[in-house]
């Protein structure tokens, strides 16, 4: 694989399955990516020790998903300059609202980049991070063309069946 360029982390390992949506979509730009377990409420050392020597370990780009309180994104945040995006998680009776409300409520001079809730927020967090990556990488600028045009025809072609029928 190549250099690990994203990180993505999770408040707990019961949001792997919503959060690995967000490999996957690296996955299909070739962006190198860790996956980890921290937590802002239950272990706070080691997640601002984790947000403040990303940089240094060449991670252009954080991805953390937090259900509930929702603070993960926030605190990464608050330790690093680096880009940091949000993906509320649905992991109470409120379906995520109360995740996705406390992500995108940051105060100013604090920003998180806050996606929509669950898989697709993860998938558009992928993609998210490969548009800031490609800012710098030409050849992801191609990915990136080659991804919208590949939706593109995905369209055409429902539309197409749609119209045959």
């Amino acid at each position: 694989m190549s250099k690990t360029l994203v990180s993505i982390v999770m408040g707990s390992d019961s949001d792997l399955e919503i959060m690995r949506e967000a490999g996957k979509a690296l996955d299909e730009f070739g962006i190198g990516y860790e996956i980890d377990v921290t937590s802002a409420h239950r272990s706070p050392d080691r997640t601002a020790d984790f947000a403040r020597k990303a940089a240094g370990r060449g991670i252009q780009v954080i991805i953390a998903g937090a259900g509930g309180a929702a603070h993960l994104a926030g605190v990464i945040a608050a330790h690093t300059t680096l880009p940091v995006i949000g993906v509320p998680i649905p992991s109470t009776s409120l379906n995520g609202m109360d995740s996705l409300l406390a992500t995108v409520q940051m105060p100013a001079g604090i920003p998180v980049a806050t996606v929509a809730i669950g898989k697709p927020g993860a998938t558009n967090a992928g993609i998210l991070a490969a548009q800031m990556i490609a800012l710098g990488d030409a050849s992801m600028g191609k990915k990136l063309d080659a991804h919208k045009e590949k939706l593109a025809r995905g369209v055409e072609e429902k539309s197409r069946k749609l119209r045959e029928k």
